[in-house]
């Protein structure tokens, strides 16, 4: 009888390691089975939650607006400029390198969800971004400001002059918005010494840091030495875009929301400051000129939007 070859049997697998074999083999496919049920499961929820996200993440507005007040404040004590701060020291470098001048007309807007002010300056007759700084600090929900003490800051649009600026603020420096305007006046809101200054501290103000204040206020009033009448100040809940307002369709502001998004939908269209009226009680708007250097005031007229029938409370 033959004896068997031993090198055949070093090679052959043990019974214990074919076992071992078919058993990861098992695990291999059920794992692989389990990650498809996975993906076929979880994509379309994935994408869902997705097209869902802004409503979802709207219902968190205020809390998103604590954590980072409380954020903005201690990265400025410990830290210092906020992330995103222009190269404030170097103004003029950057006025060139967009083709502006100190003293061109400016106009501002505002955005509290996202914490930052944009500066816009004019050249050949349009408005053109120039900068956007972000607000260390402002107090409130979104929403616009209802009455004296509620902390709210103002939403709106608003025109600033040089009576307005206040050189020797306990902020460092500020500028009033001039919070009640004639649409704030037509819903009995009450509020006085609504500002922009430096700081990070707010009482229904929007709080910058002092060196970002410099900088705009270097902007601000060589504009108006330069004969720029007043400019305006658009302040917004959050960007205007259709998705933002859509997210928040049931919100009680939205209303107010839409009205306001007609003036940005407007200024991004023509990037000249909108002519803006109030006409039962709502913000009406009408294109504003390209020739013109200086914001026009707000008037109570309907000559902008004739078939507004009905007040927003």
């Amino acid at each position: 009888m033959a004896k068997p070859d031993s090198n055949k049997l070093k090679d052959a697998p043990s019974p214990t390691a074919q076992t071992s074999g078919r058993r990861t083999g098992k695990r291999s496919r059920r794992w692989v089975l389990i990650t498809l049920l996975a993906l076929l499961v979880g994509l379309p929820i994935a994408a869902q939650l997705k097209q869902q996200w802004p409503q979802l993440s709207a219902g968190y507005d205020n809390q998103r607006l604590s954590v980072e007040r409380i954020w903005r404040r201690a990265y400025v004590r410990f830290q210092g400029a906020l992330p995103n701060t222009p190269d404030l020291k170097n103004l003029n470098v950057r006025l060139a390198k967009a083709g502006q001048k100190s003293g061109n007309p400016v106009l501002m807007r505002i955005f509290k969800q996202e914490f930052e002010l944009e500066i816009w300056l004019q050249k050949n007759g349009a408005y053109h971004h120039f900068a956007t700084y972000p607000i260390c600090r402002f107090s409130g929900r979104l929403g616009p400001k209802l009455k004296e003490g509620d902390r709210q800051a103002p939403e709106g649009f608003y025109t600033v002059s040089k009576g307005q600026l206040n050189p020797n603020s306990r902020w460092h420096r500020s500028f009033n918005l001039g919070f009640p305007n004639i649409h704030d006046r037509s819903h009995n809101r009450t509020g006085s010494f609504l500002m922009v200054h430096g700081g990070c501290s707010s009482i229904g103000c929007y709080a910058m840091t002092n060196a970002v204040m410099d900088e705009v206020w270097s902007l601000v009033t060589a504009a108006l030495d330069n004969g720029q009448a007043r400019f305006q100040v658009q302040a917004y809940p959050f960007r205007m875009t259709t998705e933002n307002l859509a997210a928040r369709s049931k919100h009680k502001w939205s209303p107010f929301w839409a009205d306001l998004k007609r003036g940005y939908d407007l200024f991004e269209q023509t990037k000249s400051a909108p002519k803006v009226a109030v006409c039962n009680r709502r913000y009406t708007f009408a294109e504003g000129s390209d020739k013109a250097r200086s914001a026009s005031r707000i008037t109570k007229d309907c000559k902008y939007a004739p078939k507004v029938a009905h007040a927003i409370e």
